[in-house]
Parts: C-alpha cells; structure tokens; sequence
C-alpha cells in the first residue's frame, strides 16, 4: 500500500467538529445534517463552522480523509500485531462487529457514504473511492500471504477474493443496520471468513489458475 499523505494538523475545536460530522454521517449519510446540527452539538456558531470548513464538502471531505487515514493506522497495526494472515482477517471482522454492536461507530461512514454515489460531490466521492481502494489491497496481500502460509484457500485470485469478501463485509453492515439487529453483521462477517479458511490436510492455498 502507499505511503498516505500528511494529513492537515487541525485545531481541536475543528477536531471536535469533525469528530460530531462523523456521528452524523454515520447516522444519516451527506444529506442527513446540517451546520445547524453540528453547532447544536459541538457548542459554536455556524459562522465558526464555516471559517474551519467553508462549506459542507470541505467539512466532509476532511471527516472521510481521517477515516481513511485511521483506517490505514489500523490495517497496519493489525499486520505488525497479528502474524497469522487468518487471525488478521478475523480481527479485522471482530473490530467492525465490535463497533457496530456498540455503535460507536454504528456503521463505516464510507459504506453509508458508497450507497449515495453519484449524488455526493466528486471530492469526498474520491475519498470514498480511495479508502476503498486502500482496503481492497491490504485485503488482497492479507489473503495471498495467508494462500503462501497455507492458512487459506483461495479460489479466485486474491484482488478478485478481496473484493468479494470486501463487498459481503460492508453489505453486511447495511443488512445489520436495514434488520435493526447487529448480530447479523458477525453472521455474514464469519461466514465470509470461514470459507477461506485452509484446514490441514484439504489442499493448496492458491487454487485459481
């Protein structure tokens, strides 16, 4: 994966902010909050709002860009802290029904936000794209290491397994979310982790041609 760029150094009330738009995006995606609500939340005035964001999107595009950011902190901490390609999957699958049993947060706002292409703006839209795109590929490396170390069976390539298993885990949270029952996310999360997994005895971890 690249190396991500420097992220901008905000103050803390512009950190506080971007922490509340993240509750609401998660809530309610773009369209589901306004300056009103965040002045509400945060304690400031509109005006105040917009000398840190002038507008929505600059708001929003900065909120995604640190998701993304603490997204890649995390995928990386779980590669130096779990040497098990598998057990690293599963990780990763438990801190997101983690999250979501907790709410906290109730849903990756870049799934909530994915569902609203093309009608978000194309500035936090490349964001969205991006962390997709960041996720796909450490999912990718994580399954052929885990292929190499005999630890899962592959039977598409690994991109191709990786964008599978990507697609079940974020449709996961909006089956959680649309049922009103957070247990289904762990449901399909492990159902998708378990059929890569490679018991002794049962074959080469790369099976595609």
């Amino acid at each position: 994966m690249s190396s991500a760029e420097a992220q901008p150094q905000y103050s803390p009330k512009a950190q506080e902010i971007i922490q509340r738009t993240n509750e609401l995006l998660a809530l309610g995606g773009y369209n589901g909050f306004s300056y009103a609500d965040i002045a509400e939340l945060v304690d400031v005035r509109k005006a105040s709002i917009h000398h840190h964001f002038p507008a929505k999107v600059d708001l929003v595009k900065a909120t995604v860009a640190q998701h993304r950011q603490a997204m890649r902190q995390g995928l990386q901490s779980l590669h130096q802290s779990i040497p098990d390609p598998y057990a690293r999957l599963v990780a990763y699958s438990r801190y997101w029904a983690d999250c979501i049993q907790e709410s906290n947060p109730p849903i990756c706002i870049c799934a909530l936000l994915a569902a609203e292409l093309p009608a978000i703006p194309v500035e936090v839209a490349d964001e969205v794209t991006g962390h997709f795109n960041d996720l796909q590929a450490w999912l990718a490396q994580t399954m052929e290491e885990g292929a190499v170390k005999g630890v899962m069976r592959l039977v598409e390539t690994p991109s191709a397994e990786a964008a599978m298993f990507m697609a079940s885990v974020h449709g996961a949270m909006l089956s959680a979310r649309a049922m009103g029952n957070a247990l289904v996310f762990w449901q399909i999360a492990k159902l998708s982790t378990d059929r890569l997994r490679l018991t002794p005895g049962s074959g080469e971890g790369l099976s595609h041609s």
